[in-house]
C-alpha cells in the first residue's frame, strides 16, 4: 500500500491565486463538443484527464496546453483554471492545478509522442467519469466546477 498524504484543494478565480506557488503538475478536464476527453496511461494502467509535469521555465498554463497536445493530440481553444491542490508530502508541499478546457483534435490520435506512456484516448459522457477515474470528494468538486464554468468559456 502506498503512502497517504494530506491534500487541500481550493477553487481559484484566476492565475493570480497561484502566482507565489511553484506548480509542479497540471491536469485538465477537456471537452470536445459535449464529451470529456480522457487518456489511458499504459505504464500506470489508469484512465485520467490529460496532464503532467511542469517543465523548467514553463507556466502552469503553458504546461496545460503542451500536455493536452502531447497526450491527446488536441488543440486548446479555450482554457480556464478552476482550482489547485497542495499535497503535503513528508518533506515538501507539491502544488498542482486543475483546469477546464474546450479542445479540438489536431488529427487522429496515435500515441503520446513524448514518451509513449499514453496509448489511448476516449471521449466519454462527463456523467460517467467515475467509471474511469475517481478522485473522491475533491474530484467530484473539480468536475462540478468544470461543468459550472464550461458554459462561460
Amino acid at each position: 500500500m502506498g503512502l497517504v498524504y494530506d491534500v487541500v484543494y481550493r477553487d481559484m478565480a484566476s492565475e493570480k491565486d497561484i502566482e507565489n506557488k511553484k506548480v509542479s503538475a497540471v491536469h485538465a478536464l477537456c471537452f470536445y463538443r459535449d464529451k470529456l476527453v480522457i487518456v489511458y496511461s499504459e505504464r500506470k494502467g489508469i484512465w485520467t484527464p490529460p496532464g503532467g509535469g511542469v517543465e523548467d521555465g514553463e507556466t502552469a498554463g503553458e504546461a496545460t496546453i503542451r500536455e493536452i497536445k502531447e497526450e491527446a493530440n488536441m488543440k486548446v481553444i479555450k482554457h480556464r483554471f478552476i482550482g489547485f491542490q497542495d499535497i503535503y508530502e513528508t518533506d515538501k508541499v507539491v502544488t498542482q492545478t486543475r483546469s477546464v478546457c474546450i479542445v479540438e483534435p489536431y488529427g487522429d490520435f496515435i500515441a503520446d509522442p513524448d514518451d509513449g506512456e499514453i496509448t489511448e484516448i476516449k471521449l466519454i459522457d462527463p456523467k460517467d467519469y467515475q467509471q474511469y477515474f475517481n478522485w473522491g470528494e475533491i474530484g467530484d468538486r473539480i468536475m462540478q466546477r468544470a461543468l459550472e464554468l464550461l458554459p462561460t468559456l
